[in-house]
């Protein structure tokens, strides 16, 4: 099904749908990459990406009332990063916890 205001569709993936995961430095390189097989696709991830979702699972369960975060895609300026680190970074809107999560029951309704 598609989320009305995007228009993308919006995939469910329980436990059971992740056939395997593997993470990995490809050669030539120094980031990560994670690839996730699905039962339907297969997903490949960079570090940063990756970095992000970390950040927001942590954010989340280790608070002990926080109930939902967001992060957007946003360019970094060099002053703005550390060394080492990527141009696009998933940064935290700011937005409240109450929109999120009303936005985030949307998306996920859409699914079921």
């Amino acid at each position: 099904m598609a989320l009305p205001s995007t228009g993308k569709p919006v995939r469910s993936y329980p436990n059971e749908s992740v056939r395997r995961v593997i993470a990995f430095i490809p050669p030539g390189h120094q980031h990560l990459r994670l690839i996730i097989e699905l039962e339907d696709q297969i997903i490949v991830l960079h570090e940063a990406a990756v970095a992000g979702i970390v950040r927001a699972y942590v954010n989340i369960v280790t608070h002990p009332s926080r109930r939902a975060v967001e992060l957007m895609l946003r360019r970094l300026t060099k002053a703005e990063r550390k060394p080492g680190y990527a141009d696009w970074q998933l940064i935290e809107t700011g937005r409240s916890e109450d929109e999120v999560s009303e936005e985030a029951m949307k998306i996920w309704l859409s699914s079921q």
